[in-house]
């Protein structure tokens, strides 16, 4: 994975908050070898800031807002310490070290991911779309993949199904699904 091109720019002027009702955070990993299982988290905050050529990227996703398709036992399971143990640590967060966009829309984001307070860095690849207005505000977006080992967060509740096999995957899949909105457009007098 990595950037198709050379080709570094820098569309963002200001601050672009995530939007929460139309941003997510979510996870899928192997489940019995033979489906992926899948979590969203719903409740996320963040920002994307442009200041002086760069870009930083930090946000936030609640624990306690994580969705699964499955029996609420299972889900209160998820939020135990075996695993994201949501008590102790309701927050998973991300700061970006690195911001690169490229003139054909792809992404990379470098940074720092905290999970049960246990910070790995990490690298993403993507796309954005360049900010524009929508008639209620100037929006934009950045859709950002990667894949971790949950072994590295301390994630490491397994248990084998009859044949031995592990039933729950190690690696993970995360999938960062961001709308952006400025928020200090009047600030600096753009539109």
């Amino acid at each position: 994975m990595g950037m198709t091109t050379d080709v570094t720019i820098q569309p963002f002027t200001g601050t672009y908050a995530v939007q929460p009702a139309f941003s997510t955070i979510a996870f899928a990993v192997s489940h019995s070898g033979a489906f992926r299982f899948r979590g969203v988290f719903a409740d996320v905050d963040g920002a994307l800031r442009a200041a002086d050529g760069d870009l930083a990227l930090s946000g936030a996703a609640r624990v306690a807002s994580l969705s699964v398709q499955e029996p609420a036992a299972l889900r209160a399971h998820l939020l135990a310490p075996d695993f994201f143990d949501a008590e102790r640590h309701p927050l998973i967060t991300f700061r970006s070290t690195a911001v690169r966009l490229a003139d054909d829309r792809s992404a990379e984001v470098e940074g720092d991911l905290t999970i049960r307070g246990v910070t790995r860095r990490l690298r993403a690849w993507g796309e954005w779309s360049a900010p524009r207005d929508a008639g209620y505000g100037e929006v934009a977006g950045l859709e950002l993949r990667t894949q971790v080992d949950r072994r590295a967060f301390g994630i490491e509740w397994q248990t084998p199904m009859p044949s031995g096999e592990d039933t729950l995957g190690w690696r993970v899949d995360l999938e960062f699904d961001l709308s952006l909105m400025r928020v200090d457009a009047a600030a600096d007098g753009a539109p």
